[in-house]
């Protein structure tokens, strides 16, 4: 199978430990794309929140960001959008929760968040989209492209992913981007369904594209393409659910471009 795409999922496949795309993964990525190869980025993040890996690689493609709830072009123009029901978005911000969890919406331009997070600051340093603590009681719209969980007890926020999911039966998709991080967005929505958008605009079957990623959100993507690699530092939850998958080497030891090396450069 000759390869036309690569979508790539970013914090802990793409980027290092650093949170940046190391010198060698560029080079790499650059002599792909110059081999007439489409790289796409499928992330959790903000579309606001990647400009300045959009700008180290030098990428002129569309992006799908909030896990598939938008799609924007290279001029930053939205493609595609999708947001969750008012009326969820006000109960899942009223949901009594452990003080040590963090709440967090995406609305459009804007990440509001209830407190501080001293944890974030190792991934907000670099691109300078900064959260704006807010009062949710407040807000002038409940309309939300993504609602999310931030803390460090896993097993709390596996409680909390249980609640929430006997509460709205089937209609949101909620998915684990990092084990501290627990994501929700409306029903039906994913970045395996964002990436059959885009890669139909590109006259691309799914079969002709390869993905990388580490997290349970990136489960659908690495369904649907013609191969999907799953990352050393994956989570075990991932591994098992897709255990014809092969494993490449971890994000620390740049095992994304050291595979797209070995498959479009040797």
């Amino acid at each position: 199978m000759k390869y036309k795409a690569i979508i790539s999922d970013l914090d802990g496949t793409l980027l290092n430990s650093n949170h940046r795309v190391s010198q060698y993964t560029k080079e790499v990525v650059k002599k792909v794309i110059n081999k007439g190869i489409h790289f796409f980025i499928a992330t959790g993040r903000h579309h606001k929140d990647i400009d300045y890996i959009r700008n180290d690689l030098g990428l002129d493609s569309v992006f799908i960001t909030s896990n598939g709830c938008r799609i924007h072009d290279t001029n930053k123009n939205k493609l595609l959008g999708y947001d969750i029901e008012e009326d969820i978005v006000k109960g899942l911000l009223n949901l009594k929760v452990d003080d040590s969890i963090h709440k967090n919406i995406y609305q459009e331009d804007k990440w509001y968040a209830e407190k501080e997070n001293k944890w974030l600051d190792e991934f907000i340093k670099e691109s300078n989209f900064l959260y704006e603590l807010v009062d949710f009681n407040e807000l002038d719209k409940f309309t939300a492209t993504k609602v999310f969980f931030l803390g460090e007890d896993y097993e709390s926020l596996v409680q909390l992913q249980e609640r929430i999911e006997k509460l709205y039966p089937d209609k949101l998709n909620i998915a684990f981007s990092l084990t501290n991080c627990l994501e929700i967005m409306p029903k039906g929505v994913s970045k395996g369904h964002a990436i059959e958008k885009v890669l139909g605009k590109y006259n691309i079957k799914p079969e002709e594209a390869i993905a990388f990623g580490d997290g349970l959100n990136d489960l659908e993507m690495l369904k649907i393409v013609g191969k999907g690699y799953i990352m050393g530092n994956a989570h075990d939850k991932l591994i098992n659910a897709l255990p014809n998958n092969d494993i490449i080497k971890s994000n620390t030891e740049e095992g994304l471009a050291r595979k797209l090396e070995e498959i479009f450069l040797l």
